[in-house]
């Protein structure tokens, strides 16, 4: 099971990369023909600028939560006993979990809610922008479940 987390994970970076491109390209030609006039303005790249930024911010959220270097506060000490980390990383997961579970059930309401949008300008439709929310859900559910067994492992083994 870890080799095909491994394997998503990596094909999230690639993903990740591609969208960080795809994110430059509209911008830069948006720069390129406010400023300059070399190219001519091009009104769609505002829109797909736009997309790629969601799509970037969520799948960089779904690589940071696998990576374990998403954003966290420190609420409680650190402990020497790997099994108080543990029980500490166990909640947390569980709180990850609960609003992981609710990008999935309102992520599945948006794409209802945008099934026969289309965006104004490149006429894309909209659960394509959409989508992001229950695709990012779905992932935090797997991986964070990934975590809660490794956690429940430690936490769970004969004291040494």
């Amino acid at each position: 099971m870890t080799r095909v987390l491994d394997a998503i994970h990596g094909a999230l970076k690639i993903v990740l990369g591609a969208l960080v491109c795809g994110l430059l390209v509209p911008v830069s030609m948006q720069v390129l023909s406010r400023f300059t006039g070399l190219i001519p303005r091009y009104i769609w790249t505002e829109e797909i600028a736009r997309f790629c930024f969601v799509w970037m911010i969520m799948v960089g959220a779904i690589v940071a939560v696998r990576d374990g270097t998403h954003f966290d506060l420190d609420l409680m000490p650190r402990s020497d006993n790997p099994k108080n980390e543990a029980a500490k990383r166990i909640l947390v997961e569980l709180l990850m979990l609960i609003v992981a579970l609710v990008f999935v059930w309102y992520g599945w309401e948006l794409i209802a809610f945008g099934w026969f949008q289309t965006s104004e300008i490149a006429a894309l439709p909209m659960n394509w922008i959409y989508g992001a929310w229950p695709f990012a859900g779905v992932l935090f559910t797997v991986f964070i479940l990934e975590k809660l067994v490794r956690d429940l492992r430690i936490l769970m083994a004969p004291a040494q």
